[in-house]
Formats: structure tokens, C-alpha cells, sequence
């Protein structure tokens, strides 16, 4: 009877999954996710005409490199582009702190970190990713050039993605500009001209990609060249947004 009884009840258990399907499932709905992601980055920046602007979070304010960002951000929005950042501390707050306080448009592309807080209070459009390449796309797709002030990885991994899709064709050739007083840059392009090219790792001409600018005047001086060369709608306004292949 008992036999029988443990029969019935393990008739009646739901059958097991196979945790290889549970994986393949959730791999399959998170594109949707995935896609919505792109859905409302693309209908929030649809308009926008702005310049990304990255550095490190780890910058205090009042300190030299925060306040040089915040001027850079005051001094863009002034030339009326939408400061773009990570939406995060340091340079990124000074920069959209800049741009509000100048009138300006002021966006944070934020992704989901468990040891970063929300996103600064100075952003008059904010989005927040979970995919890192998803809010890639927007920067590159959304952005007339980047300026790239001192950070640390994540500064770094932002410029050399810019670097590599022109460098590839993926995108259509915009300003990359390493940005500060200091001699912060010095070191890596000495050793991108002086050891990349030299052992054939790189070609000269591409090192080009890269543009050096001390202050936000000489950025704004680059940006006014680039805005000549730049594609118009049928306004005669700049258009907004990159086609990305």
C-alpha cells in the first residue's frame, strides 16, 4: 500500500526541467529586454545634438579636475550642445552640473552598478541600462564628438571603443579629444606613437583619430572645424544621431 501510495504522489509531482532549458529561456527573454532598452534610448535621445563628455567619478568636488570638468559642461551647453555623461559622480555630476547652471541640456546615461549611486541631481533626461553595449550605442549613436577628460578603466574602455569604430569604418570619422591641462595624456600617446607605431601595431595615420586639446577653447575650436563637415537635414540644421551599420 505504501509502495503504491509513493506512486500516486510522485504521478502528481510536476516534472523536472532541465536546467540547461531554464538557462536557454531566460536567454531568449532577455532579449526583449535587450531591445527595450534600445526602444527608449532611442525615442529619449531622438533630438538630442550633444557632446559625451567622460572622466572619473572618483574626482571630489571643488577639486581641480572637477572643476575643470564643470567648465568644460558650462562652456559646451553655452555653444548649445547637450552635455552627455555617465550619469554618475566626479567628473560626470561637474559636467552635467555645468551644463544645467548654463541653461543647457543636461543627460546621464546610467547603467546598474551595485556600488554606484543614482544618478547626480543635475539631469534634465536621464536613462539607466543594465547592458553596457546597449548605452555604448547611445553615446556613439547620440554624440558629435567625445571628450575625453582624465579617468581611470572605464574612461579608457569609453575611448578606445570610439577609437576602434572609426579605426574600423564601423562609424563615420567624429572628434576624439583628450582633454586636460596637465600631462595626464602625455604618457599613452608617447607610448601609442612612440612603441604601438613603431613596432607596426598601429599605423601612424590612425593615431590621428586622436585629437589633444588643453582647455574648452580649443575644444570648441575643434568642434566648430568638425561642424563644417557635418551632414545637414533638410533645415540646415546638424543632424542628430549617427547611422551605426
Amino acid at each position: 500500500m505504501a509502495r503504491r501510495n509513493s506512486l500516486k504522489e510522485r504521478s502528481l509531482e510536476p516534472p523536472r526541467r532541465d536546467p540547461m532549458l531554464d538557462f536557454a529561456v531566460k536567454d531568449t527573454w532577455r532579449i526583449f529586454r535587450i531591445m527595450g532598452e534600445f526602444v527608449e534610448g532611442f525615442e529619449t535621445l531622438s533630438t538630442i545634438m550633444g557632446v559625451s563628455i567622460f572622466g572619473s567619478a572618483r574626482s571630489e568636488p571643488g577639486s581641480p579636475d572637477y572643476r575643470r570638468a564643470e567648465a568644460m559642461g558650462r562652456a559646451l551647453a553655452r555653444a548649445g550642445f547637450a552635455v552627455i555623461t555617465g550619469g554618475g559622480p566626479g567628473d560626470m555630476e561637474a559636467a552635467n552640473k555645468g551644463a544645467l547652471e548654463a541653461g543647457g541640456e543636461s543627460v546621464g546615461l546610467a547603467v546598474e552598478l551595485p556600488y554606484e549611486p543614482r544618478p547626480n541631481p543635475y539631469l534634465t533626461r536621464t536613462l539607466s541600462f543594465r547592458y553596457f553595449f546597449v548605452r555604448k550605442v547611445m553615446f556613439v549613436k547620440y554624440s558629435q564628438a567625445f571628450v575625453i577628460m582624465p579617468g581611470g578603466f572605464g574612461t579608457l574602455d569609453e575611448l578606445f571603443e570610439a577609437v576602434t569604430l572609426i579605426q574600423t569604418k564601423k562609424v563615420k570619422p567624429f572628434p576624439v579629444i583628450l582633454a586636460g591641462e596637465d600631462d595626464y595624456w602625455d604618457g599613452l600617446m608617447g607610448w601609442i606613437q612612440g612603441t604601438m607605431v613603431r613596432r607596426g601595431k598601429v599605423r601612424s595615420e590612425e593615431v590621428q583619430i586622436l585629437q589633444r586639446a588643453r582647455t574648452h577653447k580649443e575644444v570648441l575650436a575643434i568642434l566648430k572645424r568638425q561642424a563644417r563637415q557635418a551632414p545637414r537635414d533638410r533645415t540646415g540644421r546638424t543632424r542628430a544621431g549617427k547611422e551605426i551599420p
